[in-house]
């Protein structure tokens, strides 16, 4: 009889879930872990507990069938413009997107604000985007002082490229800043590049180059056979004029030396900085891009490029796997700003998730050039987690129907 109420006693303790959620069948994809296969995702305390091939939904407080759709990171996009302020109507301002209306419905849980602000105006940049919204932001800083303020006054102005300064606000905040941002230099010098990569090395942190104004004194095969060091990175990939294709569009050699360099070779996709002429030659001889991103501004999101996940459709539809373009748009990036606690689904990592739908039908995407590309497949978001709090559901599958009152979620 004693043993039977000390059971009793300890019922309720047996009980207790062990987990706040639990994402229940879905086809689970992580490059880290180099997974993809079916699998139960379990959340507890904001991070993820336990990825396992059968977790009974009686271990969780909740638990949201995901059958038929995919389980993956949230996505990092590492090339956007958010720094959203009243400054003017350049990438400091009215040409940037404030992130949390965008991030969520595309399955993005964190950003890369490539280089809208500078040393200048980067804490106006914290204080009044960063620290107030709830996608998770990262910042490039601007080798120019001022940021991408557009006007020839401020972005040629090398005298504002301050190596040491742009090093000093870099290091100040490591805890949001993850690279130096060259950008829309038109000069013929290598003054731009060179100063960033000088901040790069002050900070130790990468380099991202949007080579802006091709000229013959600085060829771009120099930019990433010699001037770039490993880990830097080469934003607009298949913007129509980098040199890639030969006249028979074979792809050329010295892209291959870049990559074997450590060169890092990113979408960067844009308003006017993706070409299916160049991207799906080089593709199908084997230059995928190292990572997928969209460049995000109100030109380009309004343009060809529309969002991350119609960005990866692109890449889906171009012949690259599901298991390849998600990489690329979560491990991958991570990795690259050096960031490896995202990006994954390893036990203990933050429980960003993207739950997404591969729908089939008759579909066309278009490049900068406003060329179409037909295809039959397409990513949906179906719901985004941050830190395992929903931020994103399209259809509802986390919430229980209206006339089911008595029915447990």
């Amino acid at each position: 009889m004693r043993l039977f109420f000390q059971l009793v006693l300890a019922l309720p303790l047996v009980a207790q879930p062990h987990y706040d959620l639990l994402l229940k069948g879905g086809h689970v994809v992580d490059a880290k872990s180099h997974l993809s296969a079916v699998r139960d995702v379990a959340i507890a305390n904001g991070r993820i507990a336990a990825v396992l091939e059968n977790i009974p939904p009686a271990e969780a407080r909740k638990t949201i069938d995901v059958s038929t759709l995919y389980v993956t990171p949230g996505l990092v996009d590492m090339h956007v413009h958010v720094f959203a302020s009243s400054m003017g109507r350049e990438y400091t301002g009215e040409a940037c997107v404030r992130p949390d209306g965008f991030t969520f419905r595309s399955g993005v849980t964190t950003v890369v604000d490539a280089g809208s602000s500078g040393w200048r105006n980067f804490g106006v940049f914290r204080d009044e985007i960063i620290n107030k919204v709830q996608t998770r932001v990262f910042a490039m800083l601007n080798i120019v002082g001022s940021g991408m303020g557009g006007r020839k006054d401020v972005e040629q102005n090398t005298s504002d490229m301050d190596p040491k300064r742009t090093a000093e606000v870099a290091k100040r905040n490591s805890d949001l800043v993850v690279g130096i941002k060259v950008a829309h230099y038109a000069g013929p010098e290598w003054i731009a590049v060179d100063r960033g990569v000088e901040a790069g090395k002050l900070a130790n942190v990468p380099v991202m180059v949007d080579f802006a104004t091709f000229r013959p004194e600085r060829p771009f095969q120099d930019l990433v056979l010699k001037h770039l060091r490993p880990g830097d990175i080469y934003t607009h990939t298949y913007l129509s004029v980098v040199p890639m294709l030969d006249e028979d569009h074979r792809l050329l050699p010295y892209l291959f030396e870049a990559r074997k360099r450590g060169i890092i070779f990113d979408v960067g996709h844009g308003g006017g900085s993706f070409s299916f002429r160049q991207a799906i030659p080089a593709i199908r001889q084997g230059f995928a891009p190292d990572s997928i991103s969209t460049d995000l501004h109100i030109e380009s999101m309004n343009a060809g490029m529309k969002d991350m996940l119609n960005l990866m459709s692109k890449f889906l539809n171009m012949g690259m796997s599901p298991e390849d373009v998600i990489a690329r748009a979560t491990w991958h990036p991570a990795r690259e700003i050096h960031h490896e606690e995202l990006g994954n689904l390893s036990v203990g990592a933050p429980a960003d998730i993207a739950v997404l739908r591969l729908v089939h039908g008759d579909f066309g995407f278009v490049d900068s050039a406003r060329l179409r590309l037909r295809g039959n497949q397409k990513l949906v978001g179906e719901l985004t987690l941050r830190e395992g709090k929903v931020v994103w559901d399209l259809n509802g599958i986390t919430s229980k129907d209206w006339d089911d009152d008595g029915k447990q979620q």
